[in-house]
């Protein structure tokens, strides 16, 4: 099997592998993947600290002829690409493809970026003197992404980083390098000079640590768990160091009595349990008012029992399997909490056998649910969802915002009175009427408040926030 190696200084480097395995089909090897040390991770700082002069005054026709080149290949591959997504993370084949084509939008966008650099002019408050704001790259940039958006993820944060200048030390989940090596290897051959995107695959304990540890990062970029998180922002402040976090959510869904069930009922289904719960905007609370609880609770279990959980790439499949068994393990043990505290396991929950050795889970539904509980504070990261019976709207609002976490939140109403204040005053970077909180553009600004995220805003042009520094410049005319 041929050794997908790492991409240090323009150079493919690496000899010891690891298999990346299939967990819809653990018979599966989707390929052996280098993986990297801490003397790799360092050779890789200095290559991109090296590049980074040269990249950073680069001509804006040559980023977005590289950006363009590359979201060309990566949408002209779709299908190849969104297999290779949905063998090594377990996503169905339509999200691996629609997941890779959205990667091809991301660079896209800012292949068109790149043409749209733009400043100020401004007159100074004194005679004579003329004022320039521009914005310049921050320096070497590392990047940590997760294992759910395999190639979505490192999209958002690997184009606007090119875009605006900066070179990259990236470090992909050890559960899906198969995507990230493609995505290097497109970007690699599209003409990057050699420093400029370095690949380094390995363990977040050697690699990662690295990263956050040098003095040579100016930047860093990272999605995953809020241990890690506060790793990144501890190693950060010590060096002065610009970090952006993304860290998760405990997602409230929304359903007052005057909601179309229909639409509330897809939308709830969707965002609890497609992409088999593994989403950061995943809605695990499912805030009901009594009115409309038990035909809403009713009508889940009804959908539920149509949904198929199966091998990723069969057709007809709905939800795929878990990522991996360490995750299964975590499901299941709440789901046992979820009873132990007194929930009602209204639907699911089962382990699943199919005809091919994987971490099937069915879609695990709880009711009399309270906010108080574990199943109801705790990211799960699993198609696990809690039904918590309010009174009414005013009650369902507060119940909503009852969270260390506010990256989504979503209602299911016909009321534009509720519709409009619940705009306005849910605690969420993200706010979704009468659609599943999971599910954004790739031009618009991605992130949340309090424990989910810090730092500026992901994607669209909210990008040049965290990927630019404001430089001011005076002139005596």
């Amino acid at each position: 099997m041929t050794l997908h190696q790492n991409l240090i200084a323009g150079e493919w480097v690496g000899s010891e592998g690891v298999a990346n395995i299939n967990p819809s089909d653990t018979n599966d090897v989707v390929g052996e993947y280098a993986r990297a040390s801490a003397e790799d991770a360092n050779s890789a700082v200095a290559a991109a600290k090296a590049a980074f002069p040269e990249w950073s005054r680069s001509g804006i026709l040559e980023r977005h002829a590289i950006l363009k080149k590359a979201a060309d290949e990566i949408l002209a591959r779709k299908e190849e690409l969104g297999r290779l997504l949905s063998r090594e993370e377990g996503k169905t084949l339509a999200e691996g493809i629609g997941e890779t084509v959205r990667a091809g939008q991301i660079f896209e966008f800012f292949a068109g970026e790149a043409l749209r650099l733009v400043g100020e002019v401004l007159p100074s408050v004194r005679p004579n003197i003329g004022v320039e704001i521009t914005r310049e790259p921050v320096g070497v940039v590392g990047i940590i992404t997760p294992w759910n958006f395999p190639i979505a993820i490192p999209a958002w944060k690997i184009a606007p980083a090119l875009c605006y200048g900066n070179t990259v030390v990236f470090k992909p989940a050890e559960l899906v390098p198969g995507c990230a090596w493609a995505i290097v290897d497109i970007l690699h051959r599209a003409g990057l000079p050699k420093g400029v995107l370095n690949l380094v695959m390995g363990k977040g304990s050697v690699v990662g640590h690295f990263m956050l540890d040098s003095p040579d990062v100016q930047a860093i970029t990272f999605t995953g768990s809020i241990g890690t998180g506060k790793r990144v922002a501890a190693a950060s402040i010590e060096y002065n160091r610009k970090f952006q976090l993304e860290m998760g959510g405990k997602n409230p869904f929304v359903v007052l009595d005057d909601a179309d069930l229909n639409v509330a009922v897809e939308a709830a289904v969707n965002c609890a349990f497609f992409s088999t719960g593994q989403r950061c905007t995943t809605s695990s609370r499912i805030i009901v008012t009594e009115g409309i609880h038990d035909r809403f609770v009713a009508a889940v279990g009804e959908r539920l029992k149509a949904i198929v959980v199966d091998n990723a790439l069969k057709a007809g499949t709905h939800i795929g399997p878990v990522v991996d068994e360490s995750q299964l393990k975590q499901d299941t043990d709440y789901i046992e909490i979820g009873k132990s505290e007194g929930a009602k396991l209204a639907f699911g929950g089962d382990i699943l056998k199919r005809d091919t050795p994987g971490f099937y889970l069915q879609p695990a539904l709880f009711t009399e649910a309270t906010n108080q509980m574990r199943i109801s504070r705790e990211e799960i990261f699993g198609p696990v969802a809690s039904v918590i019976r309010v009174k009414d709207y005013d009650e369902a609002l507060a119940t909503a915002n009852d969270t260390p976490f506010g990256l989504s939140s979503g209602i299911a109403t016909t009321s534009l009175k509720h519709a409009t204040h619940f705009k306005r005053h849910a605690e969420a970077g993200m706010v979704m009427v009468n659609l599943p909180t999971a599910g954004v553009d790739f031009h618009v600004p991605f992130g949340g408040r309090k424990g989910s995220s810090y730092g500026p805003r992901e994607q669209g042009k909210f990008a040049a926030e965290f990927y630019t520094t404001v430089k001011t410049a005076y002139t005596l005319a």
